[in-house]
């Protein structure tokens, strides 16, 4: 008889098809893994699993075909690797990002850093919906972040000083959105069209477009699935370490006021999410004021 210890329970264990076999899976924050972590999952997979890996849509890993009455001593192998069992049920589940800044010409924001603090923070939280944190460096949102329930896209807003513009157009050409265009030797923008991904910045050859710096569009409510809905927005941060907050905020919202067996897609209508926008935004005009902040 299999001891209950508990870890059958947890939501990184995964009951499949054949009810005799779990599936186990790993906590990778950011989907960053090291060589030694990527060589010590091979040997528990080897050891445990059916002799493969699996590589989900959330930047985890998943060793497949665990027999359950070995979960505890591979629980204590995962844990020594720096590769602990995951999160999956109603909780804060493994945290996305791209490359970020890091390595990635379009990027805005570092993402990488941001996902592993909100990841050692939030982590695992039980909460009364799952909840998926999602970060990308730009707008062109590869990790998808608007349909999570949490989403953080980089962004960067130019801005047009009088006087400098060349009229050389390059912006123009660089701009996927359309959204820019020559009139009278300058260029002009259309802010309903721009998407604020600070392509045309990189562009201008003669570096006469400015821009407000890095900032942080946060979104709330988005959903995978079959049904998806992208999210609302909530603000526009100006530093990574508001963001933290403001994503805290967020899911001591959730855990306070949204109930369980709904998306939160589903219910934020009901728990006054335009409500809980005004207080956090009311409660950080202070931090706008004195610097570094938010932007409705």
């Amino acid at each position: 008889m299999i001891k209950d210890t508990g870890i059958h329970m947890k939501g990184g264990v995964i009951t499949e098809l054949d009810y005799d076999f779990c599936t186990v899976r790993t906590r990778v924050p950011a989907g960053n893994l090291t060589p030694a972590q990527l060589r010590g999952l091979a040997d528990i997979a080897d050891a445990y699993g059916k002799g493969y890996i699996h590589v989900t849509t959330r930047q985890t890993v998943e060793i497949p075909h665990v027999d359950p009455a070995r979960l505890e001593v591979l629980a204590r192998d995962l844990a020594s690797n720096n590769t602990p069992i995951g999160s999956e049920k109603d909780e804060i589940v493994n945290v996305v990002c791209c490359p970020g800044n890091e390595r990635c010409k379009y990027a805005n924001i570092d993402t990488i850093t941001l996902a592993r603090e909100l990841d050692a923070r939030l982590f695992g939280r039980e909460m009364p919906v799952k909840i998926r944190i999602s970060l990308s460096g730009c707008p062109n949102a590869c990790t998808s972040p608007m349909l999570n329930e949490i989403g953080i896209i980089g962004i960067r807003e130019p801005i047009r000083t009088a006087g400098l513009c060349t009229g050389c157009g390059t912006c123009m050409e660089y701009c996927r959105e359309d959204a820019i265009r020559i009139r009278n030797g300058i260029s002009v923008l259309d802010t309903e069209r721009c998407m604020k991904c600070g392509n045309c910045l990189i562009s201008c050859p003669f570096g006469t477009l400015k821009t407000k710096g890095r900032q942080y569009l946060v979104t709330v409510g988005g959903r995978r699935g079959r049904h998806p809905k992208v999210g609302r927005k909530l603000a526009v941060l100006d530093d990574d370490t508001t963001v933290i907050e403001i994503v805290e905020k967020i899911v001591q919202w959730v855990y306070r006021r949204a109930w369980s067996g709904r998306l939160l897609s589903d219910q934020l209508d009901d728990i006054r999410f335009d409500a809980f926008r005004d207080e956090v935004l009311a409660g950080l005009e202070k931090q706008k004021e004195d610097g570094p902040g938010i932007s409705a």
